[in-house]
């Protein structure tokens, strides 16, 4: 590592409920902090969040104020990117926990984390825009984004991808998953990727028909699970299509997140009509917990 610490860039959807116990960016970066804290004790590292909700209660700002005006949002982005910078110098761990919505930012940071010769990963924390808004509206008046700004996030946002050089190694985990520590501790500290599936592999174009054999092959898929799920067949499935087995069902909320999620992928990688429900099944597999 060149005596440089790691960076964990915390991407999260449109960082809507960072207050819920469970499930925002916020508790899953004190999450990693103290699994880092205590697998790095011995080693005299440091671990240390740098927060982007603490950024913006420091200019005395709120969050409606913040997000509705783009100069302010430069300004704070820019001032962390800095903050960021100073601090990989160090044999520390930085974990970043941040909205990051803006690919080109997300970008920025993967240039600088390469120049110090930095590993980083991405953790992207999301969940339903619906589930968001609900809890949205519990939090406190003071807390809670209007409905304008709200959607104005949700539009904003720049799904990571794992396409993109800068978003990878991207983990993915929904608010009922346990936090992949170990799997994000082997990439930062032994350099242990993932290792390549169907899903991430770069594919050949599609045809004019692709996306209407997409989202049928994709609906026939789930239907399949869901016609398991009802039997008490959670385990091992067999999915017409696919030459591999579907490993273990989720509840279908989920999977309806996993299908949407894959659709928007594949939209992008236009692969082989003939591999999409392979790489469906791949992709639930890596996916579900």
């Amino acid at each position: 590592m060149d005596g440089q610490g790691p960076l964990i860039n915390m991407v999260f959807f449109c960082h809507i409920c960072s207050f819920h116990a469970k499930t925002g960016k916020t508790t899953r970066s004190l999450e990693l902090k103290s699994y880092f804290e205590e697998k790095l004790k011995s080693s005299g590292q440091n671990v240390e969040i740098i927060s982007e909700s603490n950024a913006i209660i420091q200019t005395g700002y709120n969050k409606n104020v913040y997000f509705a005006d783009s100069k302010k949002e430069k300004a704070i982005r820019s001032s962390i990117k800095s903050d960021i910078q100073r601090k990989l110098d160090s044999n520390d761990l930085l974990i970043f926990d941040g909205s990051n919505y803006i690919k080109g930012y997300r970008y920025e940071i993967y240039c600088t984390t390469k120049l110090y010769k930095t590993p980083q990963c991405t953790l992207y924390c999301n969940l339903p825009i619906e589930q968001a808004w609900l809890w949205n509206n519990k939090r406190l008046n003071s807390d809670r984004y209007d409905k304008e700004i709200f959607d104005s996030l949700v539009t904003r946002y720049e799904i990571p991808d794992t396409t993109n050089r800068w978003d990878c190694p991207l983990f993915t985990i929904m608010p009922e998953d346990i936090l992949m520590c170990d799997e994000i501790y082997c990439y930062l500290y032994k350099g242990k990727l993932p290792k390549p599936n169907l899903s991430t592999q770069i594919p050949p174009l599609a045809p004019t028909n692709y996306l209407y054999e997409l989202d049928n092959i994709t609906k026939t898929v789930t239907n399949v699970i869901l016609s398991m799920q009802q039997l008490g067949i959670n385990y091992d499935i067999k999915i017409p299509g696919s030459s591999v087995n579907l490993k273990r069902i989720t509840i279908p909320s989920k999977l309806a997140i996993l299908r949407r999620q894959f659709i928007t992928f594949s939209k992008m990688q236009q692969n082989e009509v003939d591999q999409i429900a392979t790489l469906f099944v791949q992709y639930l597999n890596n996916n579900i917990r």
